[in-house]
């Protein structure tokens, strides 16, 4: 396999990764943190749920961190090596592209510091912490806060943006008229996502 042929390949399993299983594992999480919304007992509740499932671990580094830091640390080469035409705002498609990349180097960062600080902590009797507390003393601070709002929209901007370009990379709309569609869903995709996860992380605050 030649070189060009082998980033073409890395290129689809890139955009794969990032809808499936990255889109899919967003799009759930922010429905379970969309729990806090009814306060600590129903979002500690789904937590400890979650954790107790069989193959939990195995699951959580087959299914969401090694699809992630494949997606992550690709991107972060696709970045390092693109050369983005953005002189004109009259090029959409440019624009989208250049925010793809800067919300991935933001979402590389956001995810590195979620996991520190919530996931790789207490490791050994995770367990039994009191996420709800936890989070809700870590975002009282409005640094902090702020960076989870950006994380937040980064990550529902990311994926709405990365369906649109999947559905082309792959061939599933073909022409600018499907293409126009897509670019509707994949709007209704971020303002829903979007909505949830500020509405997550406002209910630490409340």
């Amino acid at each position: 396999m030649t070189g060009e042929e082998r980033h073409f390949w890395l290129r689809r399993l890139h955009s794969l990764s990032g809808v499936v299983p990255i889109g899919g594992y967003l799009a759930f999480h922010l429905y379970e943190n969309y729990q806090a919304t009814r306060g600590a007992e129903a979002y500690n509740a789904m937590v400890r749920h979650l954790q107790q499932m069989p193959f939990a671990l195995a699951l959580e580094i087959g299914v969401i961190a090694l699809p992630l830091f494949f997606h992550g640390i690709y991107g972060l080469f696709v970045t390092g090596t693109a050369r983005p035409n953005v002189v004109s705002n009259r090029y959409v498609r440019n624009w989208m592209y250049f925010l793809q990349r800067v919300t991935g180097v933001i979402l590389f960062a956001f995810v590195i510091f979620h996991l520190w600080t919530t996931r790789l902590v207490q490791v050994r009797d995770h367990e039994s912490l009191d996420l709800f507390r936890l989070m809700q003393s870590s975002v009282e601070n409005p640094w902090i806060y702020a960076f989870y709002v950006l994380g937040i929209l980064s990550a529902t901007f990311h994926l709405a943006n990365g369906i649109w370009s999947f559905s082309i990379v792959w061939g599933l709309t073909i022409g600018p008229r499907a293409q126009r569609r897509m670019l509707w869903v994949s709007a209704v995709v971020f303002v829903i996502l979007s909505f949830i996860g500020i509405q997550s992380i406002r209910a630490f605050r409340a």
